[in-house]
């Protein structure tokens, strides 16, 4: 049945199937945090380096967990965006924190007029807008903002991000006085999402198979590697379950960059 709690002059109802699902987000949320200050208290070193690659692959499956999750609660969870058509030869989305005058730059480049104002949180919905630019249309989108957290469901981020992936760039906005600040927070919950910034698709090819009565992780390597190894590939692979695959890499890739194509769902955008 619904439970009713009461915390001074207010009261809550608890359903016991939103319960449950909370505690779920609860639980990996903590599980992440976990793991993220275990990587932090640990030396990077040679010696390390194998141990930190597991840490890491099983923070991405955390995440990727913590976002389906979300998605199943009801919250707007992986590829769950803002209704807005994509049209024009280019999609440029604005991300940005609340008040950061995204507002003001769609309606300073294009014809449409999406509200100001001095408050935050002006702007609730996608808003696109189009920029006309010799002979060429770019579709420029005005998001609400974001704020710290939101990878994690809070606000309506994961909306703004889901949207922000199916763009061909992205320009941040931020307070020119608060740079330092804004800008790593916004790339922040970003990557956390899956959306690497300026940064190339990773030379490695990975094919999986399914599983057989001889499962094999064939891996070959065409240049010198100072990150991963056989035995770190194999272990994160095996973290993941896949225990039949084929590996392929083609530069001195990091353990993220191999992560990254395990899970296999990342947007690279400038």
């Amino acid at each position: 049945g619904i439970s009713i709690f009461f915390f001074g002059d207010f009261y809550f109802f608890f359903y016991p199937c939103v319960g449950s699902w909370f505690g779920r987000i609860m639980g990996i949320l903590e599980k992440i945090k976990d793991i993220e200050d275990e990587i932090n208290r640990t030396q990077k070193n040679k010696a390390t380096e194998g141990h930190l690659g597991l840490l890491k692959g099983k923070l991405a499956r955390y995440r990727s967990q913590l976002i389906e999750e979300s998605s199943g609660g009801g919250g707007a969870g992986k590829g769950t965006g803002f209704e807005a058509a994509k049209s024009g030869d280019a999609r440029v989305s604005m991300v940005g924190f609340p008040s950061a005058g995204k507002s003001t730059l769609l309606n300073k480049l294009t014809k449409t007029e999406s509200a100001t104002g001095a408050y935050e949180f002006t702007t609730l919905t996608c808003i696109p807008g189009v920029i006309e630019y010799k002979g060429t249309e770019i579709q420029l989108l005005d998001l609400p903002g974001i704020i710290e957290g939101a990878s994690e469901g809070k606000g309506r981020g994961k909306q703004v991000i889901a949207t922000a992936r199916t763009s061909d760039l992205i320009l941040i906005i931020i307070d020119a006085c608060k740079a330092e600040i804004q800008r790593p927070l916004l790339e922040y919950e970003m990557e956390t999402m899956g959306i690497r910034l300026n940064k190339p698709r990773p030379n490695i090819y990975l094919k999986k198979k399914p599983s057989a009565s001889m499962n094999i992780i064939s891996y070959t390597a065409t240049c010198k590697t100072t990150h991963l190894s056989e035995k770190l590939c194999r272990d994160i692979l095996h973290g993941y379950k896949i225990h039949n695959a084929e590996v392929l890499i083609r530069e001195d890739a990091t353990v993220d960059d191999f992560i990254d194509v395990v899970e296999g769902n990342r947007q690279y955008l400038p």
